[in-house]
């Protein structure tokens, strides 16, 4: 059986995404939460579908990870310090993905 990252879902951002996200992206959207969830991911540090990276730019630790490195769909994430559970902060949608520090600060009280 896989090892599993937990993942908390605290802002209905899975939710959103299945309201907002457009059909052709929604299994994608899956398989990205999915790798996300596999620890064996987390331990070698290698994301191959979502590129999970830190975002630069902003005090927080954020974390972005592609759900469409095309059209631009991401997610942002971290990681609770106390439990090391990865944390679902928001879902971002294509046209807005590229200031990614004026989209953290829009939803400052998202991020810890």
């Amino acid at each position: 059986m896989a090892d599993i990252k937990k993942l908390l879902d605290e802002f209905g951002v899975i939710y959103e995404g299945n309201k907002i996200l457009p059909q052709e992206f929604k299994i994608q959207f899956l398989e990205s939460l999915a790798e996300l969830e596999d620890n064996n991911c987390h331990k070698t540090r290698t994301f191959p579908k979502t590129r999970l990276h830190k975002v630069t730019g902003v005090k927080q630790a954020v974390y972005r990870a592609d759900i469409d490195k095309t059209s631009g769909w991401r997610l942002h994430l971290q990681y609770d310090k106390k439990s090391g559970i990865l944390v679902l902060k928001d879902i971002i949608e294509g046209q807005k993905h590229d200031d990614v520090t004026k989209v953290i600060k829009s939803k400052k009280n998202r991020y810890e």
